[in-house]
C-alpha cells in the first residue's frame, strides 16, 4: 500500500548556525503530497528565511509559514533594515513569491483520511501577561526577569513599529486573527499553527520560568477548544513533545540550537507527523 500523504511540521530551524543550515537538506517528503507546517525562527537575516522556504517550497507540495520572534528581529547585518509591521509585511510578500501560505492569506484545507481541516497559520506575539508567581503587572515582572537575568534578546531587536509596544500589536493581531477564525464554518475542524504556544501551560516546565513572559497571551488560551482543533503546533520553547489539554493535541515541534540538540538528540525526528494521527499522547491537563 502507498503511504499515505501526511501533515508534517516543524519549527526553529535557527539555520544562521552552519549546523542547523545542514538540516535543511534532511528535511524531505515522505510522499508527493506531504504538507509542511513551519511554524517560525528559520533565522534572523531575510535573505536566509527566503533561502529556506524556498528549497522546502520545491520540495513539498504545500508549505505554511508563521514568523517567529527571530524572523521579526531587525539585526544590524542585515540589509533588510525594516523593522516591526513593515519587516513583517516584506517577509509575506517574499513567502507569497514562492507559494509559501502565510498569515495573510486564506487559510488552506488539507484533505485528510479523516476529513477535511482547515490549516490556519497564526501570528500572535505575546503582551507578557504570562508573568511569574507574585508579579501582577508588566513593570514588576520585567523587573524580575532583569534581576534573575532573564531576558529575552526580542527586548532590544524586536521593534513593534509603528505600535507604541509590542503588546498593542499583539492584542490588535489577537482582536484580527479571532475575527477570522470565529468567521470559519461552525463545523469546520482545525490545526492551529503559532510559533508562541496559545496557553501558558508549556511554559511552566520551563528552567528559568521568567522567560514565559515572552511566550504567549492569556488571550488565546481557549482557542484550541473555541475553534475545534485537531492538533495545535508550536514552537519557540526548543522543549520538543507531545502534550494534550483539553483533549487537544499540542505539538511542540522545534529543532533548536546546537548546544540543546546535541544534548538530547532528536528523539520524535526532525519532522513532526501532525495528521494523520499518531498514538494518544499523555494528557497534561
Amino acid at each position: 500500500m502507498a503511504p499515505r500523504p501526511k501533515l508534517l511540521a516543524v519549527s526553529d530551524l535557527h539555520i544562521s548556525y552552519e549546523e542547523n543550515r545542514q538540516y535543511i537538506d534532511r528535511l524531505r517528503p515522505d510522499t508527493d503530497e506531504d504538507w509542511l507546517l513551519v511554524a517560525g525562527d528559520v533565522a534572523e537575516k531575510a535573505a536566509d528565511i527566503e533561502y529556506a522556504l524556498g528549497v522546502l517550497s520545491r520540495r513539498f507540495a504545500k508549505v505554511v509559514w508563521v514568523p517567529g520572534n527571530h524572523e521579526l528581529w531587525t539585526v544590524e547585518d542585515d540589509p533588510v533594515q525594516l523593522r516591526g509591521e513593515p519587516r513583517y509585511r516584506h517577509l509575506v510578500n517574499a513567502c507569497r513569491a514562492l507559494g509559501v501560505v502565510t498569515p495573510e492569506d486564506p487559510y488552506p484545507v488539507w484533505q485528510g483520511p479523516d476529513g477535511p481541516v482547515v490549516v490556519a497559520p497564526l501570528f500572535l506575539l505575546y503582551d507578557y501577561t504570562f508573568r511569574p508567581a507574585g508579579t501582577t503587572t508588566k513593570k514588576t515582572a520585567l523587573e524580575r526577569a532583569y534581576e534573575a537575568g532573564v531576558v529575552c534578546s526580542d527586548e532590544f531587536r524586536l521593534f513593534p513599529d509603528p505600535y507604541p509596544d509590542r503588546e498593542s500589536w499583539c492584542r490588535d493581531r489577537v482582536a484580527e486573527t479571532e475575527r477570522r477564525l470565529a468567521a470559519l464554518d461552525p463545523a469546520a475542524v482545525t490545526v492551529l499553527v503559532n510559533h508562541w504556544p496559545l496557553l501558558r501551560e508549556p511554559t511552566r516546565v520551563l528552567w528559568y520560568p521568567e522567560f514565559a513572559l515572552w511566550c504567549g497571551t492569556e488571550l488565546t488560551s481557549d482557542w484550541h477548544v473555541r475553534f475545534r482543533a485537531a492538533a495545535v503546533v508550536y514552537g519557540h520553547l526548543h522543549i520538543p513533545r507531545t502534550t494534550v489539554h483539553d483533549g487537544v493535541r499540542f505539538e511542540e515541534v522545534s529543532i533548536g540550537y546546537p548546544r540543546e540538540w546535541r544534548r538530547r538528540g532528536h528523539p520524535r525526528g526532525l519532522l513532526r507527523k501532525v495528521l494523520p494521527a499518531a498514538a494518544t499522547a499523555k494528557s497534561a491537563r
